[in-house]
């Protein structure tokens, strides 16, 4: 059956990673490392059934040769702890034929990656022994239009109220920060990539009308009360198949016989479960309104002391009786629930504003330094129109707006990924259009809040009149939780 499984982990010099190195075995392939000068000869090596650069259309054409590429690599990235590649390792799914696979993981590469801006060299490894999978090796830095390298960070100038740069005493230079120039390390990535693999596999297996799915997220988070089995590797993997135990494979065939244990018992449960229901189906017990109401209309007729009449007197009686009946409430119990779903309800709603509140703080920093932009973009052109000697002059007077232009369009380039011309209709349509959903989700949140707010003193009523109740009668509800 198709498996989940996908990776993801930094080839670093620091850790004693190579790009050449992890290419040439993962193709392989023989390359030499122009850095430092090692040749790692692969050819031997077996199981690669299908290897490919896929690139950008701003990278020179040579990167289409893997050692090219690599030791390109290796040679823009100076320091000694520098972060070579992104390595990403794909199960794929059985269930497809080879060209099927390969297609999948092309349509995944190019979609996910490559059009980002990423180098990607894809290798699939299969053996036969029922384990197909991908390598996919990914550069980290982005290129610029001109076909060379671009930055991973840019370092930007902090500038006070008035667009004036910063002077720090101490380091005797103007404060800055750095700026990643892609948004390929944020940690959200991760599981957008882990998702997008999820939805284009499923999409292939539904085209061939397979029935099975895969699914990125944990058991736990798919609400299966399951305990997942460990990954083999492909060490592992081969001598289970020779018949040889191995401490991953004992530890797989523990979780195993747990998860039958789990499914037996569950099994079990809801066997249970269903023989309540049948032996309760002829004894219909009264809802939690009936008996609320009992208590209620037995105290009018018997009157009410001075003590009890806040807790039996309640003006919003038929409100209560109401809610409980709308919500078809049996017990204490599902009383309980209905306000926990609430409060569940008012959460979704605060984490779905969440990420709205994040872009639309991004967009009005877009939208923002555009206006900078294009404000000051007159008296910028004047200051490049003028001869070298007289700009400097010119700088000095006019220092504040033609800073405030040039930190504007270091932003604008760090957020315009290439395009020539500032989308500032497109930025302030979504603007528009996520102002316009998070008031849907505002709305929803204050109605839910004052519907809580209801509940909660329906709730705490309903409480006080059972305690009562028990308190002067000693019986409880027999289809009640204690309290």
């Amino acid at each position: 059956m198709a498996i989940y499984h996908l990776s993801i982990k930094i080839i670093s010099r620091g850790s004693g990673g190579s790009a050449v190195a992890k290419a040439a075995y993962r193709a392989g392939e023989k390359i030499t490392n122009e850095y430092d000068g090692l040749t790692h000869d692969y050819t031997k090596k077996g199981g690669v059934v299908f290897k490919e650069l896929l690139l950008p259309e701003n990278v020179p054409a040579e990167y289409a040769d893997r050692a090219v590429l690599w030791n390109a690599v290796e040679k823009i990235e100076k320091a000694k702890n520098s972060q070579l590649a992104r390595e990403i390792e794909i199960a794929l799914p059985k269930e497809l034929s080879y060209m099927q696979n390969v297609n999948l993981i092309r349509e995944y590469v190019r979609k996910t990656f490559v059009e980002q801006g990423m180098c990607a060299d894809v290798c699939i490894h299969d053996k036969n022994d029922g384990n197909p999978h991908a390598h996919v090796m990914l550069t980290m830095r982005p290129f610029n239009e001109d076909k060379t390298w671009g930055d991973k960070q840019k370092k930007e100038y902090i500038l006070d109220k008035n667009g004036e740069k910063i002077y720090d005493k101490k380091k005797r230079s103007y404060k800055c920060k750095s700026v990643s120039t892609t948004d390929w390390n944020e940690q959200t990535k991760a599981e957008e990539w882990r998702e997008a693999w999820a939805d284009i596999t499923n999409k292939y297996l539904e085209s061939i009308n397979h029935a099975e799915r895969i699914d990125h997220r944990s058991y736990e988070r798919q609400g299966i009360e399951q305990i997942p089995t460990v990954h083999l590797g492909v060490a592992a993997h081969q001598m289970e198949k020779r018949g040889i135990r191995t401490e991953r494979g004992d530890i797989n065939r523990q979780i195993e016989v747990s998860n039958q244990n789990l499914r037996q018992l569950k099994a079990r449960i809801v066997k249970l479960q269903n023989w309540v229901k049948e032996e309760t189906a002829n004894t219909e017990p009264p809802t939690l309104a009936d008996y609320i109401q009992e208590i209620l209309s037995r105290k009018a007729q018997a009157g009410k002391s001075e003590r009890s009449q806040s807790i039996y007197n309640l003006k919003d009686a038929a409100n209560m009786l109401n809610f409980l009946t709308r919500h078809k409430i049996m017990d204490m119990a599902g009383l309980d629930k209905v306000f926990g779903d609430m409060f569940g309800r008012q959460q979704n709603i605060r984490e779905e504003l969440k990420p709205i509140d994040r872009r639309l703080k991004t967009l009005d920093e877009h939208i923002r330094q555009a206006g900078v932009y294009q404000e000051h973009s007159k008296i910028h052109k004047i200051y490049k129109g003028l001869k070298p000697k007289d700009q400097a002059d010119f700088y000095e007077s006019n220092r504040a707006p033609l800073s405030l232009y040039e930190a504007a369009e270091r932003y604008l380039k760090g957020v315009m990924n290439g395009r020539e011309k500032i989308p500032l209709s497109t930025w302030k349509s979504e603007c528009v259009k996520l102002t316009a959903e998070r008031k849907q989700l505002d709305n929803r949140y204050y109605t839910l809040k004052e519907e809580i707010k209801e509940a909660e003193q329906i709730r705490k009523s309903v409480y006080s009149i059972i305690r009562q109740e028990e308190r002067e009668t000693g019986r409880t509800r027999k289809h009640d939780i204690v309290l």
